[in-house]
């Protein structure tokens, strides 16, 4: 069992994500602010960073961006708002664009929901298959040959169950409930996010 005083990660993530969730489960209209969007996304900074080489470069990309959510949270109230300003600045798509950054962080919370769920449908220490097949099921389809090949490589290098599970301070019985409970919020926040994205018929396929 995990002891000591140490950040609870999982127990934040799930925390902030499940508010959230709640957000967008209680009205049709509801509104994401970008403010406790970004903050939220920020206490799954730590987990990338637990997972070593192999998704160092998604964490770099990912830290980053959601930096610059955090930052437009300033002046942009919400997620609508946000993807809209680009719309009118005929700037989606443009590289450093808010919305493009949206996008690219809500891959990183879809890299790390699937990353749950395998390993909670996974038995064993190992941590390569699951980390394996969500960046493969997430991550590669927008990744060229170099990078690919990168990744490959360090998931070699990927702390055991047990390994991870002790950076983050958290004991297996306490993972299982955190991690099933970001699966359950993540998936409802990246479908509404998702859905923004359609709406104005922007696409998330790029």
């Amino acid at each position: 069992m995990a002891e000591g005083n140490g950040d609870k990660t999982l127990r934040k993530m799930a925390d902030a994500f499940k508010d959230l969730a709640s957000v967008v489960t209680d009205s049709q209209s509801a509104e994401v602010e970008v403010a406790p969007f970004s903050r939220a996304c920020s206490l799954v900074s730590p987990l990338f960073g637990c997972l070593g080489v192999a998704f160092k470069f998604a964490e770099m990309d990912y830290v980053a961006k959601v930096h610059d959510l955090a930052e437009a949270s300033k002046s942009i109230e919400t997620l609508q708002s946000l993807i809209d300003l680009d719309v009118q600045a005929n700037s989606v798509r443009k590289a450093g664009s808010h919305a493009r950054n949206l996008l690219r962080v809500r891959r990183g919370l879809d890299m790390v929901r699937v990353l749950f769920e395998q390993i909670l449908a996974t038995e064993g220490n190992s941590l390569r298959d699951p980390a394996s097949n969500a960046y493969e099921q997430v991550f590669a389809p927008y990744h060229g040959w170099a990078i690919r090949k990168a990744v490959s490589a360090g998931m070699y290098l990927l702390p055991t169950k047990e390994q991870l599970l002790r950076k983050l301070n958290e004991d297996e019985a306490s993972a299982k409930v955190q991690m099933q409970s970001y699966v359950t919020a993540s998936a409802l926040l990246i479908q509404y996010i998702d859905k923004l994205f359609v709406s104005r018929d922007l696409g998330i396929d790029w």
